[in-house]
């Protein structure tokens, strides 16, 4: 049984940066394309960034490249998302998801158009 669960949410300012994880039980991450997602309210969701499973791809959505880095710790069985320069039209509940897809943009074009297994989400705020 998969379970995600996310945190590392929060209020933050402007121009500041949050780690957000991704912790699973019932599924080990490294066999599967793992994606994070955000969704504000009112709006569709939206991929943000994602990670296959081998982490030799990765694919950002334009409005976080060079700002956001999707990573792995095999060890810890964890998916982070380290997000630097923060603006507040970041601001979204995150969600993160593991997905069968052999290439990073596949689990991020699919992925939302599923929303399965996204846990709780973790909040973030961007607010001066």
């Amino acid at each position: 049984q998969l379970r995600l669960v996310e945190s590392g949410g929060g209020l933050v300012h402007p121009g500041g940066s949050l780690r957000l994880s991704c912790a699973a039980s019932g599924v080990t991450l490294d066999s599967y394309a793992i994606g994070w997602f955000r969704q504000a309210p009112g709006k569709e969701p939206e991929s943000v960034s994602c990670i296959n499973n081998s982490s030799d791809d990765r694919f950002n959505a334009e409005s976080v490249e060079g700002r956001f880095t999707i990573s792995r710790d095999s060890a810890k069985n964890m998916v982070y998302l380290e997000m630097n320069n923060l603006k507040r039209e970041d601001t979204a509940v995150y969600y993160c998801s593991a997905g069968n897809f052999p290439s990073a943009v596949q689990m991020c074009v699919v992925a939302p158009l599923i929303k399965d297994d996204w846990g709780q989400g973790t909040q973030v705020t961007v607010s001066s």
